[in-house]
């Protein structure tokens, strides 16, 4: 379907056709939000889904957008763009979201581009003597603390816990929250938040119950803490010794890449 302009037209705002059932629509800048809003209405009378892409810099389209009743669905990268390839935030409304006047939509219409900050979970296990099981993985030189990444809608103790079964096949109990540790971003992560629970004391003969999941993990071994310096990437290495300081009751239960 070739793209045509439809509904209200001018040189400051466009609304047009460019698939079955969804519209475009751009507008120039200072365009009144009541003006948008309008035309978004409007083009939903005749479509199921109204779009809007607009330029990573530009604040101000972005907040005409948000308050036009557009969701923040994501940025579409490499879009050509007069000629050349430029990133671009896709807003949208659909014919079946909720009115914004409503609090069931406007809630949805903030949760939309109020920031997700990435959740992982950990689990601190021990030996008599004061060991810690380390997980050397498939995809990074490093060894780490066995846990994972928490998934939407998942509590962070549900998710430690699936993880250590899934990737070790051993069912533990997560105790307490031992440390918050906050992760700036690095190497093309964004930053997130490390939540480490007690794991609790154990023989060291349950590494002998451990079936490795073996796309992600290659061996399991405790580790004494010159091992776990030597072995884990400096800011794992501090964040696990800040969470046994923790679980002796002498470290501070919130850090910043291990700090």
């Amino acid at each position: 379907m070739l793209p045509t302009r439809v509904g209200h037209v001018s040189d400051e705002l466009t609304v047009t056709t460019v698939g079955e059932g969804v519209a475009r629509i751009s507008w120039e800048a200072g365009e009144p939000v009541d003006v948008v809003r309008r035309e978004v209405a409007a083009a939903l009378l005749t479509h199921t889904r109204v779009e809007a892409l607009i330029d990573p810099d530009d604040d101000q389209a972005q907040r005409t957008a948000t308050w036009s009743g557009m969701h923040r669905e994501g940025v579409m990268r490499g879009v050509t763009i007069d000629g050349a390839p430029a990133d671009r935030i896709v807003y949208a409304r659909i014919a079946t979201d909720v009115p914004v006047e409503e609090p069931e939509g406007f809630r949805a219409l903030l949760n939309s581009f109020l920031p997700r900050k990435r959740a992982i979970g950990q689990l601190l296990l021990r030996d008599p003597a004061e060991r810690v099981l380390l997980c050397q993985l498939t995809y990074k030189r490093d060894w780490d603390l066995p846990g994972g990444v928490v998934e939407v809608g998942e509590s962070p103790r549900l998710a430690v816990a699936r993880e250590v079964e899934e990737e070790l096949s051993l069912t533990i109990e997560p105790g307490e929250l031992l440390l918050t540790d906050w992760l700036p971003a690095w190497s093309g992560w964004d930053d997130a938040v490390c939540l480490v629970f007690d794991g609790g004391v154990h023989d060291a003969t349950i590494t002998h119950r451990i079936v490795h999941e073996a796309r992600e993990i290659r061996t399991t071994e405790f580790c004494t803490l010159d091992q776990i310096r030597e072995r884990a990437a400096d800011f794992t290495a501090r964040r696990i010794l800040a969470a046994i300081a923790a679980a002796r009751g002498e470290g501070p239960r919130y850090t910043e890449s291990g700090r």
